[in-house]
């Protein structure tokens, strides 16, 4: 393993906002650190970075302790969601800051500094001026300046947060293809579930300074590991149930299951794709109560007359209106008991 955290744990006035987390990252792994504002993630970071000590536990970096390191020793290069470029400086001089306190030449500088320019997309913008960069053209300047000393691990605190929803999407899958390339191994942490799932190998979900659940995009999409993971992917259909057999009762009423789900009380994630919508008569009566145009869906929100709502996943020109009466029916290939996945 590259990078280990064994029982990691920081304090600030004796509440744990790490709490003796454990975490792997292998070498040309892209792990992304995901959860809510005060999950734990960015002091997580800060503490592999060696910005903030650890109360307990231990960060090693290629087995070595990175116990009493300084920050500037430990061969990892972070890049800030604020960027915090050099503004009296230029573009090369931004970048080039690192190898100049690694003691390369000015050749090497120059070298390195057209080389990573080049590979971020910003050919001969050595010599321009911070402050005439757009968001996106800053947040590339950064990351060169990250990538300059060939650091063995890359950080990324919220690395696209500030930039508007369309350059994000395009900048992930750039990041994405620049770090295989590369073979970058990469910790990021960030509260965008979407960003997360396209840039990770591995996604792994905080809550209140633990690790509620870890695997890749697919897996924690898939089998959230609790009622916490699936809110926070935005599922909003959960409730407990009974299950005996191949059915459930629930507030919605009976609902099937898969075949090989455990008996008794459990909790139930219903995804919005297996609500199915039948004709009133023919399932559970619901009012369409508000739709929500999702660029390849419709969210349409269901009241049930005596049970919380219900979304459904629609096709755009199968979507019902608002206030319409229809059924409910349920798809169990759909349906997943929170926390019978196993962590991985």
């Amino acid at each position: 393993m590259m990078l280990r955290l064994a029982e990691a744990t920081v304090r600030f006035g004796g509440r744990p906002v790490l709490d003796g987390v454990g975490l792997d990252v292998g070498e040309h792994e892209i792990v992304c650190v995901l959860g809510p504002s005060g999950s734990g993630k960015s002091t997580l970071l800060r503490a592999v970075a060696g910005l903030q000590p650890l109360d307990e536990g231990r960060v090693y970096l290629d087995g070595r302790d990175l116990a009493g390191v300084p920050a500037h020793k430990r061969g990892v290069g972070l890049m800030f969601q604020d960027h915090q470029l050099f503004p009296q400086r230029d573009v090369g001089a931004n970048v080039a800051f690192g190898l100049r306190m690694h003691g390369a030449t000015k050749d090497q500088q120059a070298v390195r500094v057209r080389e990573l320019l080049e590979l971020v997309g910003l050919p001969g913008s050595h010599g321009r001026a911070v402050a005439s960069l757009s968001g996106g053209e800053q947040q590339r300047v950064a990351l060169a300046r990250a990538l300059a000393p060939r650091p063995r691990l890359l950080m990324l605190d919220e690395p696209l947060g500030q930039l508007d929803r369309s350059l994000r999407e395009r900048l992930v899958v750039e990041l994405r293809e620049l770090f295989g390339e590369l073979g970058t191994t990469v910790l990021a942490v960030t509260h965008d579930q979407g960003e997360a799932f396209a840039l990770a190998d591995r996604v792994v979900v905080m809550r209140d300074g633990r690790i509620a659940q870890s695997g890749t995009p697919l897996e924690v999409w898939l089998r959230p590991a609790d009622e916490f993971v699936a809110r926070f992917l935005g599922f909003e259909n959960v409730v407990g149930a009974t299950v005996a057999g191949e059915a459930a009762d629930t507030p919605w009423g009976k609902v099937p299951v898969p075949a090989d789900t455990p008996q008794g009380e459990v909790t139930l994630l219903v995804r919005p794709t297996g609500v199915r919508l039948v004709p009133v008569a023919e399932g559970l009566p619901c009012t369409v109560a508000a739709r929500t145009f999702r660029g390849t869906h419709v969210a349409v929100q269901l009241q049930p007359r005596d049970a919380p709502r219900l979304e459904a996943a629609c096709a755009l020109r199968d979507a019902p209106e608002t206030g319409d009466e229809v059924g409910v029916v349920f798809d169990a290939a759909e349906i997943v008991v929170l926390g019978s996945a196993r962590e991985a």
